[in-house]
């Protein structure tokens, strides 16, 4: 369910740039009032028409918009647009409502009045004043309702943290500068917006795949979630590299792997905050780990990329004898603009690789168990 929700975040993006260029053309002002109003308005209109079928009209609307991206270069063309944007209904908590309920109606509470003993008076213990310090160091096993407490004090949750600062925040840096990058390398404006498409399809994918296949290999294989996660870092590094050492037609390439990749990495982590720390207090771990997301991308994008990039576009004013006062935007053209902020990316990625791989290691015994059996023991009884 995790990878079908966040699936439709990757996927519409394509679909509001189908929509967008088939409605004003080329008119960017519009662009702001298209996001504002059609969201919302495609909501409303489809909320009560959810069904489990979607997916399969989900996926190939995804690759119906492949295919448009290949014929996009037509002088004349007819955009065919069919969007599903909407709250999917039919989430986890639905489910668990409805098994709630029938648990309820099936054997309901029965109230047992006791007569308890007024409780003496006691005085405090050093050890009760411990016991929060004890929590800390005798953790439960993994799997089992962590506290916050205990879980931002665990070893399995700050090597994720990190593993996400490294892999996400690269990800967002390189899908950031997509366009950029496409102007460096010299492709034209509708090759550029053929490349955001590919990126927002493949996210999608990326994301549907997590959340399918990686729990199909957990269940069945038991295969650790993280080692999954080790080796989409690593499929983001291959990327990079293409930006660094470009080719003809690589950026399609590279936008493909790069859009997968950076979908895939979310609905895995999700996965992983429940299935190490529980459900208890699963909003707030995992919102946790979700600051990594941000903070890497300042550091990546802002910090790193932008520095590195600017510094190239002015070595390209200054061997043209101009300065920055003569140019509107700072643009740099030419592979060398990107080469080394990319080289920095696919290194910290690699890094996030081997973090996630020592959560791996870490792991390893409790997904080699069922790590569903509760669950399962809980919704037969």
């Amino acid at each position: 369910m995790i990878g079908l929700l966040k699936g439709y975040t990757g996927l519409s993006g394509a679909i509001m740039t189908q929509i967008y260029l088939a409605v004003y053309g080329n008119d960017s002002t519009s662009l702001i009032l298209l996001i504002a109003w059609l969201p919302d308005a495609i909501s409303v209109l489809f909320v009560y028409t959810i069904r489990d079928h979607f997916l399969i009209i989900s996926i190939v609307l995804a690759v119906f918009l492949i295919a448009l991206n290949l014929f996009e270069k037509l002088e004349r063309r007819i955009y065919c647009i069919c969007h599903i944007d909407f709250f999917p209904c039919n989430s986890p908590s639905r489910y668990f409502l409805i098994w709630n309920v029938k648990k309820q109606a099936i054997d309901p509470p029965t109230r047992i009045t006791v007569e308890r003993p007024k409780p003496k008076a006691v005085s405090p213990k050093q050890g009760d004043e411990k016991s929060s310090l004890d929590a800390i160091f005798y953790k439960p096993e993994r799997g089992d309702d962590y506290t916050v407490l205990q879980a931002l004090t665990s070893i399995d949750m700050w090597v994720l943290f990190l593993a996400t600062f490294f892999g996400l925040g690269s990800s967002l840096t390189a899908v950031d500068n997509l366009g950029q990058i496409g102007e460096s390398l010299g492709y034209p404006n509708k090759t550029v917006t053929s490349f955001v498409s590919l990126v927002s399809i493949w996210n999608f994918f990326g994301r549907v795949f997590a959340g399918f296949v990686s729990e199909i290999m957990v269940v069945k294989y038991r295969l650790p979630q993280p080692l999954m996660m080790t080796m989409v870092l690593l499929l983001a590094c291959v990327g990079y590299l293409l930006v660094t050492f470009p080719f003809p037609g690589s950026l399609y390439i590279e936008s493909i792997v790069t859009g997968f990749s950076f979908g895939a990495q979310l609905p895995m982590n999700l996965a992983i905050v429940s299935e190490l720390f529980g459900l208890k207090y699963y909003s707030v771990l995992f919102n946790f780990v979700q600051l990594a997301n941000p903070q890497g991308a300042f550091v990546f994008n802002v910090k790193t990329t932008g520095t590195l990039y600017d510094r190239a576009a002015m070595k390209g004013l200054t061997k043209k004898d101009l300065r920055r006062s003569s140019v509107k935007d700072l643009t740099g053209i030419g592979t060398h603009c990107y080469r080394l902020p990319f080289i920095v990316l696919a290194s910290v990625t690699f890094f996030g690789a081997l973090s996630s791989l020592i959560l791996v290691i870490r792991t390893r015994n409790f997904y080699s168990s069922d790590i569903y059996k509760k669950f399962k023991e809980n919704t037969e009884n």
